[in-house]
């Protein structure tokens, strides 16, 4: 029987580093987040082949504040989609966003309770076409991959992607952003 040398039965100490998932991970966990909204998955993937969104409830993972673009225009002052996009990720601090074209609207992904939580704000901002979509509401979601505006097709898309399954937009910076939104239409209308 050979014994090994000592120095050989020592305990191997790992070396500290970062776990990282690639990108395509984290779109397919966020993918299976969102579609475990319903119970028949295989619709929504069949709704966004033909029609580039899918209809997922609100209300129970995440809810959905709607922001008119003219409101994200007079923070920026600008009208390239690019930037109007820069914009929002930098102002909601990378929270997930869907763009609608077609309407001229934003959708800011946030926690399901918000539309309870925020009833008297809510409230106030529906005056601006603002307003906070929980249960038994409905919004058109593009696949994961949609992350680019088509001017032909005027198609929702991710105007900031969602980083991770789960994620959302934080209700006070959303809150804040359309303060400062409706603060600079309103200066707007004065001048």
């Amino acid at each position: 029987m050979t014994t090994l040398p000592a120095r050989a039965l020592e305990p191997v100490e790992p070396e500290p580093g970062v776990l990282v998932h690639p990108s395509s991970d984290r779109r397919l966990a966020v993918e299976h987040w969102l579609l475990s909204t319903l119970s028949e998955p295989g619709r929504a993937r069949a709704q966004w082949q033909e029609y580039g969104a899918a209809l997922l409830p609100l209300g129970t993972l995440f809810s959905a504040v709607r922001i008119p673009a003219r409101l994200v225009v007079a923070l920026t002052a600008s009208t390239e989609t690019s930037e109007l996009d820069d914009f929002l990720d930098q102002a909601l601090e990378g929270g997930p966003v869907i763009c609608d074209p077609h309407h001229s609207r934003y959708y800011a992904l946030v926690p399901a309770s918000m539309p309870a939580t925020w009833r008297q704000a809510v409230d106030d901002w529906r005056t601006m076409d603002i307003d906070c979509l929980g249960r038994d509401s409905y919004l058109g979601v593009p696949p994961v991959s949609a992350v680019e505006c088509n001017p032909a097709t005027h198609a929702p898309y991710w105007s900031v992607s969602m980083p991770s399954a789960g994620v959302l937009c934080a209700p006070l910076t959303v809150a804040r952003l359309i303060a400062a939104g409706r603060h600079q239409l309103v200066e707007g209308l004065d001048a």
